[in-house]
């Protein structure tokens, strides 16, 4: 009997291990946009309900390509690692399938003329700017360091 419970208590834990190692995980990003200023889009980045950032995009020109943030909606994000960017040499985000639009990223930045049309990530934020932006950026990633699909929706307030 105690031999039997021993192996059932190494398959439970082998078991376990591998539910763990092969678990395809989910992020889902929530920003909610707020402030519309001339210069940028404000907003709150939510991950999976509950923590959150402050973000930065150009305001809305009719989703022109560098000169508007893209349009509310639903959108599948994926990393992107230093390499495949010949600008950012830090992993980032980008945003996939926007309409008539192409790398869309979320990075570090502060002001409206660190984006061309991507989504900037902060700690704190006041009219057309976003503070600690490394800091909230870094942040951002190390929580999403687990996920296999990161889905984001975006509305506006």
């Amino acid at each position: 009997m105690k031999c039997a419970l021993n192996f059932i208590k190494r398959l439970f834990v082998k078991t376990k291990k591998v539910l763990k190692e092969t678990k395809i995980s989910k992020a889902n990003l929530l920003i909610i946009r707020n402030t519309f200023t001339k210069k940028s889009t404000l907003g709150k980045l939510y991950l999976n309900g509950g923590l959150y950032w402050h973000t930065l995009e150009l305001p809305y020109k009719d989703n022109q390509r560098s000169i508007s943030c893209i349009p509310a909606g639903r959108y599948k994000v994926k990393k992107r690692s230093a390499e495949q960017s010949s600008k950012y040499k830090y992993e980032h985000l980008i945003v996939e399938a926007v309409p008539n639009r192409k790398y869309i990223l979320f990075h570090i930045g502060n002001y409206p003329h660190d984006t061309s049309g991507c989504i900037l990530i902060g700690d704190t934020y006041a009219r057309d700017f976003i503070g600690n932006s490394k800091t909230g950026f870094t942040k951002l990633m190390q929580e999403l360091k687990d996920y296999n699909q990161i889905n984001l929706i975006i509305k506006n307030q």
